[in-house]
């Protein structure tokens, strides 16, 4: 199975930015812990982050041709306003799940609202780096 893991702005900052909300672990520990997993797994999981928001769509619109057989998107902020990247996703007829590493469901009004959880199959938010490794469980059974 091909995986692709989508990490949105300033995820690539992890044990940077806000340690009390994300943690100290950095982002290459994310990426080494993903890469673990498809090892184990068996499967090919490609990461892929940008502070862009036209290139999380460019990527998207790639899954599309290139063999994609499930997506792991952590939008960060443009979880809340990107309809751009909410249509991206709508276009592609496979499962989605969207991660969060905190819970927004207990943070700032505006981050209880999500406009791309609606085309995904789950929303994963709160369990840390470890939504990860659920969100692409989730898609290892679909």
């Amino acid at each position: 199975m091909k995986l692709l893991v989508i990490n949105g702005p300033n995820i690539n900052f992890l044990g940077i930015r806000e340690k009390s909300v994300y943690g100290t672990e950095d982002y290459d520990y994310l990426l080494k812990m993903i890469a673990k997993k498809g090892e184990e797994a068996g499967c090919a999981i490609e990461v892929f982050q940008s502070n862009h928001e036209g290139a999380i769509i460019d990527r998207i619109q790639d899954a599309y041709f290139d063999g994609t057989e499930g997506i792991v998107i952590n939008p960060g902020a443009y979880t809340h306003y990107s309809y751009a990247i909410r249509d991206a996703l709508a276009s592609i007829d496979i499962p989605k799940v969207e991660i969060h590493i905190s819970d927004i469901t207990q943070r700032e009004e505006f981050r209880k609202v999500s406009v791309t959880a609606p085309v995904c199959d789950k929303q994963i938010y709160g369990h840390g780096l470890d939504g990860y490794l659920e969100a692409i469980d989730f898609c290892l059974k679909k």
